[in-house]
């Protein structure tokens, strides 16, 4: 039998302690905010002791992007990556192409597929994001292309590199943060 993961609390909401099944609400969850980058709920796993201990094989994580606003630097992973556009509109860029989203939209980028998503339109983008962790811990995990449409947007690197921090050196690092009210397009509890 498995049994159920503790939950336990921090300054920002709740997240997973242990080995186990759980349930922990999104408005109750542990989020952080990223400056000019928008908002994460990484149900599971922040940093890589945590994915590492409690989820191995699949990262899936909540984004509320903002208009401008980048998930990720323009990059390819030797996973796989899905995404589902829960609320809002976004831009996919992926392999040089730009292509419009709005809810409901769902994106599969293959292991080896450049991309990623901006937030666009008049209000918030909600994405949830899913991805395979087999190979997030080799050297060969991925990497950050240069891309112009990438650049133009925001989310694209000037000069290729498999770095995370060089890539995101002119982002601050994220903060903890509670969920609070309006984060969320709906104004009912989820």
């Amino acid at each position: 039998m498995v049994p159920e993961a503790p939950l336990e609390e921090t300054e920002a909401g709740l997240k997973p302690a242990g080995e186990g099944w759980f349930v922990v609400n999104a408005h109750d969850a542990r989020w952080f905010h990223r400056e000019g980058r928008g908002d994460v709920l990484p149900l599971t796993g922040w940093d890589e002791p945590e994915a590492e201990t409690w989820f191995p094989q699949l990262g899936v994580n909540v984004y509320v992007l903002g208009p401008g606003e980048p998930m990720s630097m323009y990059h390819w992973e030797a996973d796989q990556e899905d995404f589902l556009v829960l609320a809002g509109e976004a831009l996919l860029i992926v392999e040089g192409e730009e292509r419009p989203l709005r809810q409901w939209d769902f994106v599969h980028c293959p292991a080896g597929a450049s991309h990623t998503v901006v937030g666009v339109g008049g209000g918030p983008c909600v994405v949830l994001a899913i991805g395979a962790r087999e190979h997030q811990a080799d050297e060969q995990w991925g990497g950050y292309p240069v891309d112009e449409a990438a650049l133009r947007h925001g989310a694209g690197v000037e000069e290729e590199t498999t770095e995370g921090a060089v890539a995101y050196a002119r982002f601050p690092r994220s903060q903890p943060a509670r969920y609070h009210d309006g984060l969320l397009p709906s104004g009912q509890r989820l």
